[in-house]
């Protein structure tokens, strides 16, 4: 082997170790990378807004992975904990779902029964009346016979709403009274004002729903529960 060629397989061994080298600083690079970022996990992120006080879907939010290490503790990672839960904040896109965000759906309490009826979409709700709220429930009725006057009653005062649904286009009417949408509202009453929510709905020429503000514990008198457009002065 002359000159040359020993200078050529010096190198190519040179050349070998120089790759080698690089090997390694590459693995060394991954597995350092790895220790600091470590396994991932599930998490959810909320995929569009979600309003305070409305109960849960898990089509609200998608699965995503992420560093174990860079998951807070409180984070979901279940989508089975949403169910009968709801926001107790306004929840924004692109937040990562977390368990101090939702809280359980408010329960019935001894001698309360679930009560839904529609309610207009446009009159009863107008967006601002969601889980948890508190509303008086007013019925308008028409006179019980020919010649007596219309009337506006507060049939339940201080109503606990335990869900909002979705609006619902109703049947078309002749009458363009009627709405033409209306939301489903499930309350948490006693069985005596669930009779009078239920005969509202069936009987009333409408029924509205009105919110009472927070730490409004005032009850209102019964001169004030009856409304008629005659004997107002």
């Amino acid at each position: 082997m002359n000159s040359r060629q020993r200078r050529g397989v010096i190198l190519l061994i040179l050349s070998v170790l120089c790759a080698l080298g690089a090997f390694a600083g590459v693995l060394s690079v991954v597995h350092d990378v790895q220790s600091k970022v470590g396994p991932e996990v599930t998490a959810y992120r909320v995929r569009s807004v979600v309003q305070p006080y409305t109960a849960l879907k898990t089509g609200q939010f998608e699965k995503i992975r992420m560093p174990k290490r860079w998951l807070s503790e409180n984070a979901v990672t279940d989508l089975a904990q949403v169910r009968g839960k709801i926001a107790v904040t306004t929840l924004r896109p692109g937040s990562l779902l977390q368990n101090d965000m939702i809280v359980d759906r408010p329960a019935l309490r001894p001698g309360q029964q679930e009560v839904a009826i529609m309610i207009d979409a446009a009159t009863g709700v107008a967006g601002k009346i969601t889980t948890g709220a508190r509303v008086n429930v007013y019925a308008t009725f028409e006179g019980q016979k020919e010649g007596d006057p219309d009337q506006s009653k507060i049939i339940v005062t201080d109503a606990r709403v335990i869900d909002v649904g979705e609006i619902k286009a109703l049947d078309p009417d002749d009458d363009k009274n009627q709405p033409t949408d209306a939301v489903p509202i499930t309350f948490a009453l006693s069985t005596l004002d669930a009779q009078r929510v239920t005969y509202a709905e069936s009987f009333a020429k409408r029924v509205r729903l009105a919110l009472v503000a927070p730490g409004d514990d005032d009850a209102i008198p019964d001169r004030d529960r009856t409304y008629e457009l005659a004997t107002d002065k």
